[in-house]
Order: C-alpha cells, then structure tokens, then sequence
C-alpha cells in the first residue's frame, strides 16, 4: 500500500508528464492480457510514446492545470493514459490499430494541441500521414517547383542557341 509521499510523489510525476505534453489519449484496458499488455508498452516505447496506468484519483488530481484536465472526467474504471510531446498522430496510430485487434481495448478521450478531440476523431487523426510523410510531401513539391523553374529556363537558353545556329547558317549561305 502506497503512504502518502508516494502518492504525493506519483501526483507530482504525473502533472509534470501531463503538463510537458500537449498530445494524450486516455484509453480503457478492461480484460487486456499481461502479454499484450507488454507488447503495447514495447511498440509505445519503439514509437517514443509513454504510456501510464495510475489510479483515476491519483490521476485527477495529477491533471489539474494540465491539457487533460479537460477530459479529467473521462478518469473511469480501468483507464491509461498515452502521451505524446509531438506528434499526436502517431500516438492515433499505435492506439487505433490496437483498439481494431482487442475488443478489450476502448477509447475513453483525447486532448491534441492541448484541446479535447471527440472520440470519432481519433480513428481521422489515425489515418493521417505521419509527420514526416508529410515533410517528405512538401519537399517534394518545393523540390518540383525549382526543378520546373531549372528546366523552363535552361530550355529558353537551348532555344536561344539554336535560333542563333540557325540565324548563324542561314548567313553563311546567303554569302556563299
């Protein structure tokens, strides 16, 4: 049984870890078992994801002054809490392919960018690219752009050299 330091340690833990992140889903867990428990927090772990399950009064009270103080009612039966610093989408990710293979395994709420999401939300965020599939998009397109511009200028160039040519033949035969 935890005394009251512990408890009052885990609270400060937790506000810090709910204050420092503007991306949480509190998902429910209810008959999960331990094995797919540990493959969650493996893949949470591999994607830099934290994942935390606490005591729901513990964890109101660690919300308070946080983002997910908003959802803080949604701190019910047996409830987790998935934090991302950056990227809520790949927290969607990793939570909804899990919620897709266990039944065991809900959606309770969701804070991204520091505002409550609705739950029909989190499968739209999911299917989201990533982050840096995005970038990879953009740059690509900027990349195009200039590769365009390249092009469209080294053609008037080659044009301007060839009318030049022609210009060039054309009065070496008048003379002849």
């Amino acid at each position: 049984m935890k005394t009251r330091q512990d408890k009052d340690r885990t609270i400060e833990e937790l506000q810090s870890k709910f204050g420092q992140c503007q991306n949480a889903l509190l998902v429910g867990f209810q008959g999960l078992k331990v094995a797919d428990d540990e493959r969650l927090r493996r893949e949470l772990r591999q994607a830099a994801l934290s994942y935390y399950v606490v005591k729901n009064t513990l964890a109101i009270r660690a919300a308070k002054g946080t983002p997910i103080e908003q959802v803080s009612g949604s701190f019910t039966g047996a409830t987790a809490v998935a934090l991302s610093e950056k990227d809520p989408v790949t927290l969607a990710k990793v939570l909804s392919k899990w919620a897709k293979e266990s039944n065991a395994f809900s959606f309770k709420a969701g804070v991204v960018e520091g505002r409550p999401i609705a739950l029909n939300d989190i499968e739209a965020l999911a299917n989201l690219p990533s982050k840096e599939e995005l970038i990879s998009k953009v740059m690509f397109l900027i990349n195009s752009g200039a590769q365009r511009l390249a092009v469209a200028t080294a053609g008037v160039a080659r044009n301007l050299a060839v009318v030049l040519e022609q210009i060039r033949a054309q009065k070496e035969k008048q003379e002849a």
